[in-house]
């Protein structure tokens, strides 16, 4: 009986897609990695503007949202207070959408920056720094939480408001497509979600693995290669399989908590101990330049360059571009998760809460982490330019990490907080296949579900790593991913039709928390049309 509660055609469908990608890549990786490449080159440069407009629009709409009347709109019954505490519930949801990439990119991608800064800037020149500790901090910020609270809106629309038991992206879009939800339509706009999830999730475990097999490596003396990364691999599998069998309440609110914990001790022993007035002012200058530039930084496509004397730098296609694909192909299952975990709380407070914790969480990696690796290199204590570009950024990341007193013990923190970071993106990754694949999900997928996903999820990426091929895969996820850019753009639509429609028919239309009956709602719209059927009938 409960394998009838599989969407099949969803789940063959998936792996089919998968493998179809991953099988020519390992036969033929060579001219596979040249195709993917060029179909990203293809994608980023001539649809770039497209990303970066999509990005803006999605983040002053939701904001709209948020202090509309739409926004008043409380997810479940009238009473109900929120199924998780807010510590809880914003562990959850920066753990499910930050996962160790933070840890990575949280530590160096200022070193970046400060080589080929944006704008034509000169190298490692005054203004460059500034750009360099502020550009990681918009990429990961408002924009980024906001392209993945979209799709939470009608998904925890339809879920907790019209009782639909079913966690999709095609349901979401029902409104729109109607009964091509139900039909071949549906089931390829889930599929792409479920491609799009699984490629984004091995660029994590790409960026993941290597970082925690160099600290382990650091800590004891084994050299950091494939084998080590193949272990690291195995018992995070094991650690967010187990996570995801226990289930969202004990497994992954459990990993989520203890990750933020981590997350906090270990910021604030940087911020102590470490050069603590250059953090706090270059962070605080790092606010003010995003604040006074955002609106040309979330728009900068280097019109100009290419003509005449000019040059192209590839910025904007190489990060912004790149950020905003790779928030969107992970948008629909964050989306899908902070829907799940938002039971009892306002729409409201669902966008606001994840676009300001989420932020908030990746300012102080990136303000605290990151100036410190800063602080670093412009003091001479440590070139980390120079180690990452001669071996590498999981290396200099850990070497800056052994620059902290007590490096050991803050090196094991570090390489512990990366381990948890990866299983609860991962756990919670398995958690949304699993509701995906499944026509019915009435409180939590079934086991043997989660537990599939939660292997896959890993098999497919490691087989990948031992012929080089990942990166490909990565690149394909983003080209794939392509489509969610309208995906999404049809899920503000949906939403807004749905509740819009839905308030108008409700009698409650002004109260300070709009609780909506919906079986009321449609028994009101049946007497209405019923109505004006008889008035019809009466005036012919």
């Amino acid at each position: 009986m409960k394998n009838r509660l599989i969407d099949w055609p969803t789940f063959i469908g998936a792996l089919i897609i998968l493998l179809a990608v991953t099988i020519p890549l390992v036969l033929f990786p060579e001219q596979g990695e040249s195709f993917v490449l060029a179909a990203n080159d293809f994608v980023t440069q001539n649809f770039g503007v497209v990303y970066l407009l999509v990005g803006f629009v999605l983040f002053f709409f939701l904001i709209y949202v948020a202090f509309s009347v739409n926004g008043h709109i409380k997810l479940g019954e009238k009473d109900e207070k929120p199924e998780f505490n807010t510590f809880s519930w914003a562990a959850m949801l920066f753990c499910a959408g930050i996962g160790s990439s933070i840890l990575y990119w949280g530590t160096i991608e200022w070193a970046y920056y400060y080589q080929d800064p944006p704008f034509g800037i000169e190298a490692g020149s005054r203004e460059a720094i500034q750009w360099a500790s502020s550009y990681g901090i918009f990429h990961w910020g408002p924009i980024a939480w906001a392209i993945y609270t979209l799709p939470a809106l009608p998904m925890a629309y339809f879920y907790y408001v019209r009782k639909k038991p079913v966690l999709k992206i095609s349901e979401a879009c029902r409104p729109l497509i109607g009964r091509l939800t139900d039909g071949p339509v549906g089931k390829l706009i889930d599929i792409l979600f479920m491609f799009g999830l699984m490629g984004g999730a091995g660029t994590t475990l790409a960026l993941g693995a290597p970082m925690i097999a160099e600290g382990v490596s650091r800590l004891t003396g084994l050299p950091a290669n494939m084998t080590m990364q193949t272990l690291i691999l195995i018992l995070c599998t094991t650690i967010f399989a187990i996570s995801a069998y226990s289930g969202l309440r004990k497994g992954i609110k459990v990993l989520s908590d203890l990750n933020l914990w981590l997350a906090i001790f270990l910021l604030a022993f940087i911020f102590v101990f470490g050069p603590t007035t250059f953090i706090a002012e270059t962070t605080t200058n790092s606010i003010g330049l995003i604040l006074d530039n955002f609106f040309h930084m979330s728009t900068w496509t280097e019109p100009f360059n290419n003509l005449g004397p000019f040059e192209r730098t590839g910025f904007p296609e190489g990060w912004t571009v790149f950020y905003w694909a790779w928030w969107l192909v992970y948008a629909p299952f964050v989306g899908l998760f902070v829907a799940k975990i938002s039971r009892g709380r306002t729409i409201r407070q669902m966008v606001l809460g994840t676009i300001i914790y989420g932020s908030l969480g990746s300012l102080l990696f990136f303000g605290i982490m990151g100036n410190f690796g800063l602080y670093m290199q412009l003091t001479g204590q440590f070139d980390v330019v120079n180690v990452l570009n001669n071996q590498g950024a999981p290396y200099a990341i850990i070497s800056i990490i052994n620059q902290l007193p007590w490096a050991p013990l803050i090196i094991l923190v570090f390489t512990v907080l990366a381990i948890i970071f990866l299983a609860t993106t991962f756990d919670s990754s398995s958690y949304i296949l699993a509701s995906v694949v499944q026509s019915e999900v009435e409180d939590e997928p079934l086991r043997w579900n989660r537990l599939f996903w939660a292997f896959t999820l890993c098999l497919m990426p490691l087989v990948l790593m031992f012929i080089g091929g990942l990166s490909t895969l990565q690149t394909a996820s983003i080209v794939g991913g392509f489509p969610l850019l309208f995906i999404m753009l049809m899920l503000a639509w949906s939403f807004m039709k749905a509740s819009t429609d839905d308030l108008k028919a409700s009698e409650h239309y002004k109260p300070k928390t709009i609780n909506l009956d919906y079986k009321k709602i449609l028994q009101r719209l049946r007497r209405k049309k019923k109505r004006q059927e008889s008035s019809d009938k009466t005036e012919s």
